[in-house]
């Protein structure tokens, strides 16, 4: 049933395409050479938008598609504790079995919950995930990504991939 969520959002992906935004940014995955620009548009602290482009697996694609299912329309706080909560299902090398409180908080995110078990994997599941946090951190301090001299957003790549 897993395969069949993320497989579904690989092919038909929400929120592909990028659209005006407070900030970009632009991560690579250097284990595998995925790679996603997402923009994020808030309005006060509730996410109004996430839109982006990538290539890459389709891990890493159906990744940041559900992130756009679940969190545009989100309040901020919210937002963060399921970005969280999705972070610990990551780490959690395949010990972290999803309870019905943690199925209702990250809906169908709970279908990456075997690629927990395949360390390169997170790392694509991830992706959009750090990107969107990149981003919204961005957005809130005024500093776009896209206003970066090119040696300081390598380096941002570099730290959050």
């Amino acid at each position: 049933m897993y395969q069949e969520v993320i497989l579904d959002h690989y092919k038909h992906p929400h929120g592909r395409g990028l659209r005006d935004g407070d900030a970009e940014v632009h991560h690579v995955n250097p284990t595998c050479g995925d790679e996603i620009t997402l923009r994020v548009r808030y309005d006060g602290d509730t996410i109004e938008d996430v839109s982006y482009e990538g290539q890459g697996c389709s891990i890493s694609q159906a990744s940041a598609s559900v992130l756009n299912e679940l969190l545009v329309g989100k309040e901020l706080p919210e937002a963060r504790r399921i970005q969280e909560t999705f972070l610990e299902l990551m780490q959690s090398k395949g010990q972290l079995e999803p309870d019905d409180s943690m199925e209702d908080l990250l809906e169908d995110a709970v279908a990456f919950a075997g690629v927990s078990k395949y360390p390169a994997r997170v790392k694509c599941a991830l992706l959009s995930w750090m990107a969107w946090k990149d981003a919204t951190s961005k957005a809130f301090s005024g500093a776009d990504a896209s206003a970066q001299e090119p040696g300081e957003a390598d380096s941002a790549k570099e730290k959050t991939t």
